[in-house]
């Protein structure tokens, strides 16, 4: 089991950036593949990027490649989500999941609490 906790959240004008930080306790964090959902008032939650135990798979959703950039460092039990060039439809809660699987949205049976992003224009 792992316990999760989301940091970096806030308020950010249109085009700037900000880093999500996922803390994790327990010893076996690396073997879990990670995972960043968000979700916008109205909306579902919807997978925004992950990474695989080694970083030899990550995923990023359409709507934020080339400027969202997942990583982890396995030995802080830590995994990150940098936004770039943010943008207003960024706007939601980010949530941190963790899964023994290999990252089907529907396999993350951890979740941190999650952290407000807001983006004004």
């Amino acid at each position: 089991q792992v316990q999760l906790v989301e940091s970096g959240g806030g308020l950010v004008q249109a085009g700037g950036s900000l880093r999500l930080s996922c803390a994790a306790s327990g010893r076996t964090f690396s073997s879990y593949t990670m995972g960043w959902f968000r979700q916008a008032p109205g909306k579902e939650r919807e997978l925004v990027a992950s990474t695989s135990r080694s970083v030899d798979y990550i995923y990023y959703a359409d709507s934020v490649k080339g400027r969202f950039s997942i990583s982890r460092d396995n030995a802080k039990n830590t995994v990150y989500l940098q936004m770039n060039s943010l943008k207003p439809e960024d706007t939601a809660v980010y949530y941190c999941a963790a899964t023994t699987g290999a990252g089907a949205p529907r396999e993350y049976d951890y979740w941190g609490q999650g952290t407000q992003v807001t983006v004004s224009s």
